[in-house]
């Protein structure tokens, strides 16, 4: 694997990396952070095409997964020395489809010690947009296309804030499986490729062309690859548009067989899938009237490290969609906080009689949970908790991967009344154990704040393998109605064999 000359160079500012783990090809960006600049160090780029290992049942083969981690291993050399806090690893589409994807998890695991987040679909549109945005010089409405292995990504956004973002079903190499199968082309299976693409556009069409843009830019290894061939074609320009797709085409039609294709500045790797890009392209600039479509080296990996300078900062993306959710779901903001200030008190006693991974950013979750356990009020009282938990694992939330959002689900979900373990679901990025204390100072915290006072209540906790122990004072030890809560509460713990204990302080 080559490294940039600038790989050995010094530099005490901070480095970065961000690994794209694509359906058609993984991607490592390594970048200093400079000022308030991100200076590209290097990149590396391995075909895996993982999207070609899915059968019917969305199970990956063997190969597939072999593939992957060769790749990764190959990449664990160059971020070897790296703090876990200074590297993302976001899998796209293959990885959020494929039921054995656990497997492919846990054996990456032991080859890279950074976890590896299946982001959402939207989520991964808007960190394309991000990527695109910092790499632009204009400040246009744009309308951003990114055509992968296994999802295309549409975006409209302004400056760096996206408006709306949509993650189709259709990808290049999924398209090659479907209509050019045994590498064979004519103009009937590009015929129904476009068709095909066009039905995955029918749903957003009419709102995309109402909200509207100046600028149309593509993005990824798709449009880059058909730009390089524009070029080869005559039009200096590089300049993409419908027509220049159509005679693309034509001229694509004249082989019969994808190895057979011959096209000026047309790299070898991209052959397999080019076909299949190429028309999902061209139904996509038919069906929204784009005129003209314009490359931009930013996508993914550029938008992960441009976030990630930042992600820690109060203007996180993350805070601001937590306060977003509330807003829309009224919650009372007042409750949630007097929850957080009990969560964060019991919290730094756990902290310091335990070992708890991924502290800081199981702490940020915590909180996040804590203004948005009660989302769940805005369909009804009865069953909140469970309302609360479906709104959290299925809403759009920027900055969340799909862990994170099923860790504020699950919180929500064991958040009061009966704990029901079966239902704990499987997480890959934190251990069971950590999940599970989690869930017990979220119930405390829920019970402590159960009369909705003006101010938050707080008490004394101490934590064992044997038992738990909250210590209260006189005023709220002896409190009735707090007293039958906590009650409750020791009665839920004894039937999943934990053991809660309240004492007077």
């Amino acid at each position: 694997m080559d490294n940039s000359p600038s790989d050995s160079v010094q530099d005490d500012s901070r480095q970065i990396a961000a690994l794209d783990l694509g359906s058609n090809s993984f991607h490592l960006v390594v970048a200093k952070v400079v000022g308030n600049d991100i200076q590209i160090v290097s990149r590396h780029k391995q075909r895996v095409r993982l999207a070609q290992g899915l059968d019917e049942q969305n199970n990956l083969s063997n190969q597939a997964i072999e593939r992957g981690l060769d790749c990764l291993a190959a990449f664990a050399e160059r971020l070897s020395g790296f703090d876990v806090d200074d590297v993302r690893i976001a899998a796209t589409h293959t990885l959020r489809v494929a039921n054995n994807a656990h497997i492919f998890l846990q054996r990456a695991a032991q080859i890279l010690p950074f976890p590896i987040e299946i982001i959402p679909g939207t989520e991964e549109a808007r960190l394309i947009y991000l990527g695109v945005s910092h790499t632009q010089v204009e400040a246009d409405k744009k309308l951003v296309i990114d055509i992968g292995g296994g999802s295309t990504e549409l975006v409209i956004g302004e400056e760096l804030e996206p408006i709306k973002l949509t993650s189709t079903l259709m990808g290049c190499v999924s398209f090659t499986e479907r209509f050019f199968s045994k590498g064979k082309l004519s103009a009937n299976r590009f015929k129904k490729a476009q068709v095909a693409a066009q039905q995955q556009l029918e749903h957003v069409k009419e709102s995309y062309l109402k909200t509207g843009w100046t600028t149309s830019i593509g993005s990824s290894g798709t449009v880059k690859a058909i730009r390089e061939v524009v070029i080869g074609q005559g039009h200096d320009d590089g300049v993409i548009t419908p027509k220049r797709l159509k005679t693309l085409i034509e001229s694509l039609c004249e082989f019969e067989h994808i190895d057979d294709i011959k096209l000026s500045k047309l790299p070898s790797e991209r052959l397999p899938v080019f076909a299949a890009g190429v028309a999902i392209l061209y139904a996509i600039m038919k069906v929204l009237q784009i005129s003209e479509l314009h490359y931009s080296s930013g996508a993914l990996r550029e938008g992960i490290l441009y976030e990630m300078d930042s992600r820690f900062d109060r203007t996180d993306i993350r805070m601001r969609t937590a306060e977003t959710l509330a807003q829309k779901y009224a919650v009372e903001l007042s409750h949630a906080e007097n929850v957080k200030a009990t969560l964060d008190h019991l919290l730094c006693q756990y902290l310091d009689q335990t070992k708890l991974k991924k502290k800081r950013e199981l702490s940020q979750l915590l909180g996040w949970a804590a203004l948005l356990h009660e989302v769940g009020l805005s369909i009804h009282f009865q069953g909140h908790h469970k309302h609360s938990a479906y709104l959290l694992q299925h809403s759009y939330m920027p900055g969340f991967n799909r862990e994170h959002q099923l860790l504020l689900a699950t919180l929500s979900r064991f958040q009061r009344k009966t704990i029901k373990l079966t239902e704990l679901r499987d997480f890959y990025l934190f251990r069971k154990k950590d999940v599970l204390d989690l869930i017990k100072l979220f119930r405390l915290s829920i019970v402590l704040n159960s009369q909705r006072d003006n101010d938050p209540v707080y008490a004394q906790l101490d934590v064992s393998d044997e038992s738990w122990v909250v210590s209260l004072e006189d005023e709220l030890f002896n409190h009735p109605v707090l007293s039958a809560d906590f009650d409750n509460e020791i009665m839920y713990w004894d039937k999943v064999e934990w053991n809660l204990v309240v004492n007077n302080v």
